[in-house]
């Protein structure tokens, strides 16, 4: 195998999970999500988003979300379809799998908890 062929394998091998990570909301949104649970059955992002914060595009499967405050948000959908929402503190709220960018387009910060559904091993 030639050293072109060889060099181009590695990028490849090292760019496939940098890509599928770069999905993950824990990544996407930065500073602003921090894992507080991750288990085999489960995994818990508290998000604490600034006014005119992103949490950055990013797909995740089954979810609840738990609205800690207030939000007025805009979610963006991976087709481009832009949503508003209006939640109140308390609101809780079923997510299907989706690919989406939220904004929090509020005058103030928002604190989320999602809590994202695994697939149970068989």
């Amino acid at each position: 195998m030639n050293r072109t062929i060889m060099l181009a394998a590695c990028v490849f091998t090292l760019a496939v999970p940098l890509s599928s990570s770069a999905q993950d909301m824990a990544v996407t949104a930065g500073e602003q999500a921090k894992v507080v649970l991750d288990n085999d059955k489960v995994r818990v992002i508290q998000l604490d988003i600034a006014p005119g914060g992103k949490t950055g595009m990013h797909s995740h499967g089954d979810s609840l979300v738990v609205f800690l405050t207030g939000a007025d948000a805009t979610q963006t959908g991976a087709d481009g379809t832009k949503t508003q929402r209006r939640t109140e503190a308390g609101e809780v709220m079923w997510s299907e799998p989706v690919t989406h960018d939220t904004e929090n387009t509020g005058k103030e910060a928002v604190k989320v908890l999602v809590v994202e559904l695994k697939e149970p091993a068989k």
